[in-house]
């Protein structure tokens, strides 16, 4: 109805609405985007132990199938996440997101994110040094820094602080 061509599905920490949302939307003519909404712990996915609390114990961090590849890699990392770094929830860390980006385009994400969290804190340096680390994993043009507005206050210094990490860094805004 609003014209859109191509739809997301981005559930977090699981892949478990992937298959009848692939069929429903080739079914209505719309190209699928297969992703998930992955939490990154702040080190191991094996550490069992609050290396941080609450908010930090994970960060999220949006990952989307770019190709058959991509979908292989996203399934991996995704099993991975319960079989191995399962605690509280289905944690990846960034050793796996090394051995399973290609294919893969990421988003900084939402607030929780970790680019976003140390923005949030005050930490202008240390969310550039985490966007452009993502940037290396990834490969330049597969990281984006995502931007929000869903009328909470944050969110608006938060993309100001995207858009000028974009100019510096240039990390692209989704």
């Amino acid at each position: 109805e609003l014209g859109m061509n191509s739809v997301a599905i981005t559930d977090h920490g699981c892949m478990f609405g992937v298959i009848d949302f692939y069929r429903a939307a080739r079914a209505q003519g719309i190209k699928p985007i297969l992703g998930c909404e992955v939490y990154v712990a702040p080190g191991s996915r094996f550490d069992k132990e609050a290396v941080g609390s609450g908010d930090d114990r994970y960060y999220h961090l949006v990952l989307l199938a770019e190709n058959e590849e991509g979908y292989a890699n996203l399934t991996k990392i995704v099993s991975k996440g319960f079989v191995e770094g399962y605690y509280y929830k289905p944690r990846v860390d960034k050793e796996l997101l090394r051995k399973y980006h290609k294919g893969i385009i990421a988003l900084s994400a939402c607030l929780a994110g970790e680019v976003a969290r140390f923005l949030t804190k005050g930490l202008y340096e240390e969310a550039k040094k985490t966007a452009l680390e993502y940037q290396e994993i990834f490969g330049e043009g597969n990281f984006f820094l995502e931007l929000q507005d869903h009328g909470i206050p944050e969110q608006g210094l938060v993309n100001q602080q995207l858009f000028k990490m974009s100019e510096e860094t240039g990390v692209h805004v989704i």
